[in-house]
């Protein structure tokens, strides 16, 4: 047996320097998690607290009350007026943003550039500095108080960002699998369907539970849209918990915040699931 046959690989060493440094990342991320968790904490705690107030404590006897004292009609319709919002804006998005990014995907011309820079610039529009105009416009088309056309324009604010999102996911779709359904008869909107839709359905979910996320936390739009309390959304109706003056109804206010932030929460781990068990995409250009 040879010397370097006989050589056996040292092992990788870290130099005190890179420890103190991965330390100190985790010492940072720690503490940002730190400031994350407490404020979940004050809510689940005064949740189940008879007097909660704005300190944290643990309570002496846990109660349901405040849970049960939120759980009225008005409450649940307005949840449910949240779920037709935020569903209908990520689907109608979802609908409009695939055919939007597919030429801007798979063909280059001169306009690519400056539709995406336009783009680009719209994600970072105020929707403030927009909604005193559109107030008016659904004024003058008596669209005002209708939930249909609350959805089309939150469905408007939301397409920037997912066309460009989803443009970048489908540029790693292989434009070879496309051609070979071309070569069989297929037309571009059906391989747009049949073939890159599927292969990107990571990417469609990514979309999809950013703009549910970005309508369900909507606060401004609906409640200059939408005048009466019974179309108003979850995110609105929390407001009354808020009293005058500063007081607030500490208890019934960290539950409904439970309540409300749930539906998020349960699809994002629903979505998380699938991103984790996503096929790669390299498998389908084997051979």
């Amino acid at each position: 047996m040879t010397t370097a046959a006989r050589t056996l690989p040292r092992p990788a060493t870290t130099s005190p320097r890179r420890r103190n440094a991965a330390a100190a990342a985790y010492l940072v991320l720690a503490l940002i998690a730190l400031a994350y968790l407490v404020p979940f904490g004050w809510l689940f705690l005064s949740s189940v607290s008879d007097d909660a107030t704005l300190g944290t404590s643990v309570p002496e006897h846990f109660t349901l009350r405040n849970f049960a004292d939120v759980l009225t009609g008005d409450n649940l319709h307005a949840l449910v007026n949240s779920l037709v919002l935020s569903l209908g804006s990520a689907l109608l998005t979802l609908v409009l943003a695939a055919p939007a990014a597919y030429p801007l995907s798979r063909y280059t011309h001169r306009f690519g550039r400056p539709i995406l820079l336009i783009l680009l610039f719209a994600t970072g529009l105020p929707i403030t500095a927009i909604l005193v105009p559109v107030y008016g416009l659904f004024v003058q088309l008596d669209l005002l108080d209708s939930i249909p056309a609350t959805v089309l324009f939150l469905t408007a604010t939301g397409l920037p960002m997912a066309i460009w999102l989803m443009k970048n996911f489908m540029d790693e779709v292989p434009i070879s699998l496309e051609e070979a359904a071309w070569v069989d008869g297929a037309s571009g909107f059906r391989a747009l369907l049949r073939i890159v839709l599927p292969l990107m359905l990571p990417g469609t979910a990514v979309v999809f539970t950013f703009t549910f996320a970005l309508t369900w936390g909507n606060f401004f739009v609906p409640f200059i849209l939408l005048v009466d309390p019974a179309k108003q959304p979850a995110s609105v109706v929390i407001f009354q918990y808020f009293g005058l003056h500063g007081t607030a109804s500490y208890g019934l206010l960290a539950a409904f915040s439970v309540l409300y932030s749930t539906p998020v929460v349960v699809l994002y781990t629903v979505v998380q699931r699938v991103l984790g068990n996503a096929f790669a995409l390299s498998g389908a250009v084997k051979g």
